[in-house]
């Protein structure tokens, strides 16, 4: 499913969800309850309930695909098996290897094999060249892969932001209610059920964009180590692949 295709159903799904939850289910619960009170903290809980759905959904997208990006097998095992495959001058064997491992690492490996099987036995090209035609293959892999890694980081970081500004909007909401409940008292008597109201909507759109704004800084920076932790994998066997290349094809 492409990248927009996918934002906006889980866009629309959620809103509607949040909706849902905060019309039919929370507006029907015994009044004094607490989700009765979340009812209370109004429209806005609406879109504080659809930024959490979204969050989540963005959550379980990126662990499987990071899940996917790892690949088939243990990278350490696989990339172990690979370097001897290519000492050996096994270079069918390894690109079997990365077919079957898949993810990142060996996507990018596999690019960088293939483009040095092409150009190790052309004569017209030094060993220089040879070795910086295949960084680029590399390059190029990798160009590819990274934009797969980051994907919907941008969005996580995003949500955890606005979370928190809707959430303080609410709140601002919930206290002009609860001081124009003081304000407008009728012979110096308050009017207890517009206050509780007032306060009531303050508190839980605080509650609610503290809750997004916390698991999305959290999860977005847990991911962002995540993706580091890949590329930093990768970059090392890159290094490791592209020295063995040298001393095969004889570059300075």
């Amino acid at each position: 499913m492409k990248q927009s295709i996918f934002i906006t159903v889980i866009t629309i799904v959620a809103f509607v969800l949040g909706y849902i939850i905060w019309g039919p289910i929370l507006g029907s619960a015994p009044k004094g309850s607490i989700t009765h009170s979340v009812h209370q903290g109004g429209p806005l809980v609406v879109i504080l309930i659809a930024v959490l759905f979204m969050l989540l959904c963005f959550v379980v997208e990126r662990f499987l695909s990071l899940r996917v990006a790892k690949g088939t097998a243990s990278v350490q095992i696989f990339f172990k098996s690979l370097i001897e495959m290519l000492r050996s001058k096994d270079y069918d064997g390894a690109l079997a290897a990365c077919d079957k491992q898949r993810g990142t690492t060996a996507n990018v490996l596999r690019a960088g094999i293939d483009r040095y099987m092409t150009v190790k036995d052309n004569k017209a090209l030094d060993g220089d060249k040879k070795i910086a035609l295949v960084q680029a293959a590399i390059e190029e892999a990798n160009a590819l892969e990274g934009p797969l890694l980051e994907r919907n980081l941008i969005a996580m970081s995003t949500i955890a932001s606005i979370a928190t500004m809707i959430g303080l909007l609410g709140t601002t909401i919930g206290m002009i209610r609860a001081f124009a409940a003081t304000g407008s008292a009728a012979g110096g008597v308050i009017d207890a059920t517009s206050l509780a109201t007032g306060i009531s909507e303050a508190l839980v759109n605080t509650a609610g964009g503290l809750i997004s704004g916390i698991l999305g800084i959290f999860f977005y920076n847990f991911f962002v180590n995540k993706v580091d932790a890949f590329n930093y994998t990768t970059d090392e066997a890159v290094y490791e692949v592209i020295q063995l290349f040298k001393e095969q094809g004889g570059a300075a």
